[in-house]
């Protein structure tokens, strides 16, 4: 053989080693085992971050390398981590490793210390941060919203395929699909006798409806909220309509459409309005514990008195069908109430509503009405008949007869709590890491999802007060 060929054999053994290494390491999977998930917590801003350290996890090492700048921020992250670690009902072993610095992004990514990486924070800079590990590699779970304005939503188009080639995971924390209440209204609505098919509605009275009302002043894991003051920067934390109703579009997503893959095409804003909550200067300093407006505030404040834009209502189809959402934002809740939910989810046989007043005793509370379009005495045994079903998923659920329809009673068991759902989330994107993969409808409805916030800003900005 002469030299010519013998080059090019050798050259082709090497090319078709160095695939069969890359496809190797590329094929490389989480397997379940103890220890193998290895977290990096970036630039900690918001509390949500340690709610996803509330509880250990056997797959999640409890060494997790911290990346922030130096501050407030990182100071209030590292007390609730160590309240949690000193508690005495199950304490966690959480240790923490800590880079304090300016340039703790760029250090984050030349040491790559861990394979996911939690962010919930700073949400102006969350879609670069996101794509920029997506692009190295490391897996990402991420606290809403992944994207606040038109702009960083083509950003985070580009993170899903970045996360795609790398052959690693982008997830966001949809709590709220862990609220019982919530899952039992989809279990229902998925029962075709009991609930019909689901309305198409108009603008007027929509097929579905979400509203949440939250509150700026508040307790979490038993002590005083303290928010930071960028918070209330729509620029950084971003205006309420991108906010929280991120999670109520999930919801018509995922209890209207289960398991469905939508595309921006299935989406119409309608109608979208945009509208402030004020503060003082003493409700802001109770809040963050600073006395006076920082300067990048500025901007938003009218004679002493804050503006946020943390209030929106967005109108619009998906699929044909109208659906509505509303956030609203309040300083401080009643005495005794915390943040609420509403929900309604008509069909051609039943309304499926969840209601959360004083009435219920601020616990969500879901309701079972019928529209009267089947003879009632049918509708009360097809509805005990199709009880088991639901039960077979929840057991103990029962129902009680109203003299408006049947109210569903659910065993405490099942109302662990909005802090807990963070858990809950992150077991579920740990069995993803081993499956190796989202859902097949997961991707395409989170570009859906925030299209359609990003969308509605668009056009409440058109229309704000």
């Amino acid at each position: 053989m002469d030299k010519n060929k013998v080059c090019i054999v050798v050259l082709a053994l090497l090319t078709m080693t160095a695939i069969h290494s890359c496809t190797t390491e590329k094929k490389a999977k989480f397997t379940g085992a103890e220890g193998e998930v290895k977290l990096i917590t970036l630039d900690p801003g918001h509390f949500h971050a340690a709610l996803v350290q509330k509880n250990m996890y056997p797959q999640v090492h409890p060494e997790v390398v911290v990346y922030a700048p130096d501050g407030d921020d990182l100071n209030e992250h590292l007390k609730r981590i160590e309240a949690y670690n000193t508690r005495l009902e199950d304490p966690t072993k959480w240790n923490e490793h800590l880079y304090r610095g300016e340039d703790f992004f760029s250090r984050m990514l030349s040491e790559k210390k861990g394979n996911v990486m939690v962010t919930a924070g700073n949400n102006g800079k969350k879609t670069e941060y996101i794509k920029a590990a997506l692009d190295a590699g490391i897996n990402v779970l991420a606290d809403k919203p992944m994207t606040i304005n038109a702009v960083n939503f083509e950003i985070l188009k580009q993170a899903f395929e970045s996360a795609r080639q790398n052959d690693v995971l982008l997830y966001d924390i949809m709590t709220e699909r862990f609220e019982i209440t919530t899952m039992l209204q989809r279990e229902f609505s998925m029962l075709p006798e009991v609930f019909g098919v689901l309305e198409k509605g108009t603008l007027e009275n929509p097929a579905v409806t979400k509203e949440s009302v939250h509150h700026f002043c508040k307790y979490v894991s038993g002590v005083p909220l303290k928010r930071p003051a960028w918070f209330y920067d729509v620029e950084q934390q971003g205006e309420g309509i991108v906010d929280v109703t991120t999670h109520l579009v999930d919801l018509v997503q995922w209890e209207c459409f289960p398991e469905l893959i939508l595309n921006t095409g299935d989406v119409n804003i309608v109608s979208a309005k945009r509208w402030t909550t004020d503060l003082s200067t003493e409700q802001f300093a109770l809040s963050t514990a600073l006395p006076v407006f920082p300067n990048y505030l500025r901007k938003d404040v009218r004679n002493d008195t804050l503006r946020v834009y943390s209030n929106g209502e967005i109108n619009y189809t998906l699929k044909g069908v109208h659906a509505k959402v509303v956030v609203i934002w309040n300083f401080m809740p009643p005495e005794g109430a915390g943040d609420t939910h509403y929900s309604i989810m008509r069909g051609s046989n039943a309304n499926l509503i969840i209601r959360q007043g004083a009435e219920q005793g601020y616990q969500p509370t879901l309701y079972i009405e019928p529209t009267g379009n089947v003879e009632a005495a049918v509708f009360e045994k097809t509805l005990n008949d199709n009880l088991s079903k639901v039960q077979a998923k929840f057991s103990g659920v029962e129902l009680k007869k109203l003299e408006t329809g049947w109210e569903v009673l659910v065993p405490q068991k099942y109302h662990n709590g909005h802090e807990a759902h963070f858990g809950q989330v992150t077991e579920r994107f740990l069995q993803y890491l081993v499956d190796g993969k989202l859902p097949d409808w997961e991707v395409p409805n989170m570009i859906t999802k925030y299209y359609t916030t990003t969308k509605a800003l668009e056009v409440a900005k058109g229309n704000s007060k």
